[in-house]
Formats: C-alpha cells, structure tokens, sequence
C-alpha cells in the first residue's frame, strides 16, 4: 500500500506514521512526483494541487484525504466517475476558528482599532464608541463544528444566536434555526451576521445586496467560511452606503487579495489573509483523523470519518 503526501508533516510525525503502519509505503513530497502519484493507493492533500488530469492517470487511488475542510478547488467530477472515496478534516477549525472570530467581534465592539490607533498617533482620547456583546443577536450562516463552537461561547457572552442552513433543522448552541430563504426576514435583528459556508452550487452568491439593505446600518458582517458566498462589489457597494457598519473578511472571491483593492485602505474593513484556522495544533488534528481512518481503512471498515457527499461537495 503506498501512500503519498502533498505536504510534509514534522519529522517525528512522519516517523510516527511510518512506526504505526509499517506495512504501508509512505512518500512525503512537496511538490509531489506525478509519477507517484500514478501508483499510489492513497493521496493526502490540502486539495489545491490535484488536477483532473492527475485523477486520469493515477490508476490505483483509492482514497484521497483530504487536510482542510474546502474542497472546492478539487477535480470532484473526474473524483466521483472514478468512485473515490474523499474524506477531509472538518471540525478540526473550530477552536483557533472561533477564538479568531470572537477576536474580531470583541475588539470591534471594545474598539481596539481606535485605541490601538490613537497610541500609534500619540493621542490620549476616550472618544471611543465601545459597546457591549451582552444582549446582542448573532446569525450564523453555517452552524456546523465551526460555528457551533462560535454559538456556544457567544450564548456565554448572553448573546443570542440563530442558525441559518439550507434546511433549517436543528443545530448545536442555536436558540433558532431559519432556512436560506428566510434570511431577508431575520436579517433585520441581528447585530452580527457571520458566514461560515462552503463553496457549493447552493451558497455560491447567496448573498446579495438586498441582504445587506436589509441589515441594520449598525451590524457586523464577516465571512469566515468562502469567499464566493458573495460578490465582493456588492459589499463594497454596502459598505460605501453605509447600509452596514463594518465588515471582517477572512477569505475573499480572489486570494491574495489584490493590491490597490478599496478594502485595504477602508478604515471599517479587517482584513485577514485567510488565516483564522492557523494553530500550531492543526496538522496534529489533522493526522489524528487521518489515522483513524487508515486503521478502518486497513481493516476494510466502512465507517471513516468526514466521508465527502460527492455530488454535494461537503
């Protein structure tokens, strides 16, 4: 059985890897021998290096894993033609996820741009607008690991949270639940609106200008989950009209952002090169998985973890 990385893990971490399955070949590259790739069993990916014609001619993968939760820049139709199984690492992001989130929130509502501001400038003012989080309504677009971990510290903060998914069925830390087409009614109550979508035929533009003309001039806006959830124009059309207060990005349509872009000169815009899930735990996380799975994998248990919906794409 051989297995090939796209990216190398620690060295004591291969070493483990290597010691707990010695049956197994293990390849570490970055970037990846597609030749090896042709004879591989196994494709361990962060899922931005696999290209349809990759998937053509590896003639013995069975299973790609993969080391992130988005899998949106993978080669999914070839994948599923060839039955593939795909797995990712969900639900290891919602720790450093939701401490960057709460972050963000806490040092917007206590200002610490301004503070931090007037220290560089010299300034002695306590002209700043600081406000609470207690009493304050929050909507999560996307309340699985992640943002159910976000829920759950806000309702600690007294904050009161509404779920928002395609369905509208019951999730963790929610004291509601609403479906996508009832976003424009709820929109108006909340104080924080927080996107932690995929990337999928369903969410792709999801949100649109007339969401942020229904959002209270007051509120927060940020996207944490994919930048295509909506078309950037559109909020920098919201945020130029003042229909919003301020928006925190953490991913964007185009990534790097581009230099000269408005949002990096826009004093109510954060941006965040799509570095909230960084930890220095992540990669442990996420061999953690990956064993798990090799184990039922080698003993031809069907019961892996984060099993991906191919036709879905989560």
């Amino acid at each position: 059985m051989k297995i090939l990385f796209s990216f190398l893990p620690k060295p004591d971490q291969q070493a483990n890897l290597i010691a707990g399955f010695p049956n197994a070949e293990f390849i570490f590259q970055k970037p990846f021998d597609e030749e090896i790739l042709k004879s591989a069993d196994i494709f361990v990916t962060y899922g931005e290096d696999l290209s349809a014609s990759h998937i053509e001619s590896a003639h013995q993968l069975k299973w790609i894993m993969v080391a992130s939760a988005g899998l949106e820049k993978m080669p999914m139709k070839e994948i599923a033609n060839r039955n593939i199984i795909v797995t990712n690492v969900r639900g290891i992001h919602k720790t450093p996820m939701a401490e960057s989130i709460l972050a963000h929130i806490l040092s917007i509502k206590k200002s610490l741009p301004i503070i931090a501001e007037n220290q560089r400038n010299g300034e002695w003012s306590k002209k700043v607008n600081s406000s609470e989080l207690f009493g304050a309504t929050a909507l999560i677009l996307g309340p699985g690991a992640i943002g159910g971990e976000v829920g759950r510290i806000l309702q600690a903060f007294g904050v009161y949270t509404i779920g928002c998914n395609r369905s509208g069925d019951l999730a963790n830390h929610m004291n509601e639940m609403i479906s996508f087409s009832q976003l424009k009614e709820v929109l108006p109550t909340a104080d924080i609106v927080l996107s932690i979508l995929p990337s999928t035929t369903e969410t792709r533009h999801l949100f649109t200008y007339e969401h942020f003309h229904c959002m209270k001039r007051t509120a927060i806006f940020m996207n944490f989950g994919r930048g295509d959830v909506l078309k950037e124009e559109e909020l920098l059309r919201a945020l130029q009209d003042n229909r919003i207060a301020y928006a925190v990005l953490d991913v964007f349509e185009n990534e790097p952002l581009p230099k000269g872009h408005p949002f990096w000169e826009m004093n109510n815009v954060i941006v965040s090169p799509h570095v909230s899930s960084h930890s220095s735990q992540y990669v442990v996380r996420a061999l953690e998985i990956f064993t798990k799975n090799l184990t039922m994998w080698i003993n031809e248990n069907n019961q892996m973890e984060n099993l991906i919906d191919l036709e879905k794409g989560y």
